[in-house]
């Protein structure tokens, strides 16, 4: 496997992790029931002749693991990274989902805090292809990950 095979697992990783948590929150649906489902039916799946990446199942679970363990303390940092008026219940759905993936990795994972951002603004740049999010959620990563990580920067 390549060094890009590689790292595109890991960004579908990324993406599959933020689109479990959300699923989590809006179904109720426990963690080892989502894991089990994006693990054994989205990893590499073809849908309507359009096969999902593979992902990478070890950072696909720490993510997951970490954002479930560390959620208090991953929407605490967001919401000193957020505006008074803008607390994180009132934020996307998709986008709440997406901070606590990428927090999760910046609290409790060895992935450099820069790389983190780049990743996670790619994912919110697919979910919000036209819109202004992928610029705000920069900006609230970079914050979250200076709190988390300062001597990386």
């Amino acid at each position: 496997m390549t060094r890009e095979d590689k790292r595109q697992k890991k960004s579908a990783s990324r993406l599959y992790a933020v689109q479990a948590l959300f699923q989590m929150e809006h179904s109720d649906q426990s963690f080892e029931t989502v894991r089990k489902e994006f693990e054994n039916h989205r990893f590499g799946a073809e849908y309507d002749g359009v096969e999902m990446a593979e992902g990478n199942v070890d950072l696909f679970r720490s993510i997951l693991e970490n954002a479930v363990n560390w959620q208090a303390k991953i929407d605490q940092m967001t919401d000193r990274a957020l505006v008074a008026k803008w607390p994180i219940d009132r934020i996307d759905p998709t986008i709440r989902a997406l901070f606590r993936a990428a927090g999760a990795e910046l609290v409790a994972a060895d992935t450099p805090p820069k790389v983190v951002i780049t990743e996670f603004v790619d994912v919110a740049k697919a979910f919000f292809p036209e819109g202004r999010e992928p610029k705000f959620v920069n900006a609230v990563l970079d914050h979250m990950a200076r709190e988390a990580q300062p001597d990386a920067f």
